[in-house]
């Protein structure tokens, strides 16, 4: 297939730009992210669509701050300004953008002026937007209309249609911006004219054409999970080699009740691909044991994964060279890895950190660039179970990050039993599609004083962490019932003699993460 133009998200630092073209794609338009430090005749040569400016951590004035080159403006591309990239357009075609000292973090109130022009027609005059900002443009540049402003930002929005050039201080990629996807089409599809056609299917023909032309002929082993990315890697990449795949599934002992059945036999019969089976779990064990840290634990399940993986080639050898691995690593996995420009490292992830310097495979990862959500999209357009498709986030080193403390076989025990009583009441109760992902953690250092029958217990507590989000990038603590909550607390008491309390995390993403470890 003949990839559509694209339109160029240009980074400036943060992690706006991946969230911006995670929104393009949305409005079915094809996006690439591209950092700012391309020249401009290198974008211009990807001859695309439109170009986004996205936001960024820097001040325009900052020494070593980004700049926009005004060239890009002369080109006659659409481009579209937010945030930081807002006041960098205005800086390159001589606006103002002046420390005024007001500046705006979080919902603000935006007011329209006039008719609002394209961005902004028809919404409501008095809107809620997400901003993050402390200079702010005071003086639009030469031929643009001002569309609106705010407390602290007297211009935070402009356009020049002429010139197809628009842009606005907020952030319209983040939902706390009401009308923010409605704005960013208005761009889209009538400032720069682009045409909704970027589907799924797309998405999965380019793949399969890439993995292709990487691949040839060569032997790809799959780091499969069971989780649904990698379901997803494999089955992309099975549609685009076939049999010149083989998925290697590592049962680590660090799943949850059910799942290694659930990748032996219910993945298999979906797929028909060819799956090799390695009992791990006394390997995984005995290089965890007395190991609390949990960066320890993850770059140690990261190691551990890729030996037997290379293990599991040399059996396979025999047959024929294996060139290529095949990792289901999505772009908060990059993010909170450091590999985002710009980007700190949050915790390290065994699909991108901790990977050894001797690694025998070249990496193929068809899902780098995407979220949770455009992954299950793209697993249901290939035909894989619903189940598998919508099943909750787990992370990479499994149960050993969700228990606080050393890992033995006795506390992986109580964790599964808890978990999978959170998991069927949460599905009892026809919630699973309002939560994104329900870790249970067991404090397993942890003791306190319980009654549980006539007797004194000195018992463990497991934390219930229900959270919503839309792509793990932010994520808010689940409201759930509170009977739900009562019935799990019940059971878990009930039927797993080591815990005697139950408690729920309320905390959201930031300042605390999803896991806790």
């Amino acid at each position: 297939m003949t990839t559509p133009p694209p339109v160029l998200v240009v980074d400036f630092g943060a992690q706006y730009a991946q969230l911006i073209a995670r929104r393009v794609r949305e409005a079915h338009v094809y996006s690439e992210i591209v950092p700012h430090s391309m020249p401009v005749a290198e974008m211009l040569a990807k001859r695309p669509a439109a170009i986004i400016l996205s936001g960024g951590p820097s001040s325009v004035y900052e020494d070593g701050a980004p700049q926009v080159d005004p060239a890009l403006f002369g080109a006659g591309v659409p481009v579209f300004g937010i945030c930081y990239g807002f006041q960098a357009m205005a800086v390159a075609l001589q606006g103002e953008v002046s420390h005024t000292g007001l500046r705006e973090f979080g919902g603000t109130q935006l007011s329209v002026t006039g008719e609002g022009g394209v961005l902004l027609r028809d919404l409501p005059e008095e809107q809620s937007v997400w901003m993050s900002h402390g200079d702010s443009v005071t003086a639009a540049p030469a031929g643009f209309t001002v569309t609106a402003g705010s407390p602290g930002a007297p211009v935070a929005a402009f356009e020049d249609l002429d010139r197809r050039l628009a842009g606005v201080q907020f952030h319209p990629e983040v939902a706390h911006t009401v009308h923010g996807q409605h704005i960013l089409k208005r761009f889209l599809y009538d400032v720069a004219g682009i045409e909704p056609t970027w589907t799924s299917n797309n998405i999965i023909d380019e793949q399969v054409e890439a993995i292709r032309a990487r691949v040839g002929n060569k032997r790809v082993l799959c780091a499969l999970s069971g989780g649904v990315d990698s379901a997803v890697a494999a089955a992309l990449v099975h549609k685009a080699v076939g049999d010149q795949l083989t998925c290697v599934f590592v049962d680590h002992g660090l799943l949850r009740a059910g799942e290694a059945e659930q990748v032996e036999k219910d993945y298999v019969a979906a797929t028909g691909i060819t799956l090799k089976v390695v009992d791990a779990s006394r390997r995984f064990l005995d290089a965890l044991a007395g190991v609390t840290d949990p960066e320890q634990k993850r770059k140690i399940v990261g190691r551990e994964f890729i030996r037997v993986f290379e293990q599991a080639a040399r059996e396979l050898e025999a047959e024929d060279h294996v060139e290529f691995l095949v990792q289901g690593t999505l772009y908060p996995d990059v993010v909170e890895s450091g590999g985002g420009t710009g980007t700190a490292n949050i915790k390290s992830h065994h699909n991108v950190g901790g990977l050894p310097d001797d690694l025998k495979f070249q990496l193929v990862e068809p899902l780098r660039t995407l979220f949770k959500d455009e992954v299950r999209q793209i697993g249901a357009a290939l035909g894989l179970p619903e189940e598998m498709v919508m099943r909750h986030p787990f992370p990479g080193p499994g149960l050993s990050i969700r228990i606080i403390g050393a890992i033995n076989e006795e506390r992986l025990a109580i964790l599964r039993a808890a978990d999978l009583i959170a998991r069927e009441e949460l599905t009892a109760a026809g919630l699973d599609r309002s939560v994104w992902q329900f870790p249970v953690v067991l404090l397993a250092d942890v003791r306190s004083v319980g009654v549980q029958g006539d007797g004194r217990t000195y018992g463990h507590p497991i934390v219930l962490r229900p959270v919503s989000s839309d792509d793990a990038m932010t994520a808010d603590w689940s409201r759930l019932p509170h009977e739900l909550i009562a019935k799990i607390s019940t059971r878990i008491t009930n039927e797993v003699r080591e815990i005697n309390r139950v408690v729920v995390d309320v905390t959201s993403k930031p300042p605390g993460t999803i896991e806790w470890e």
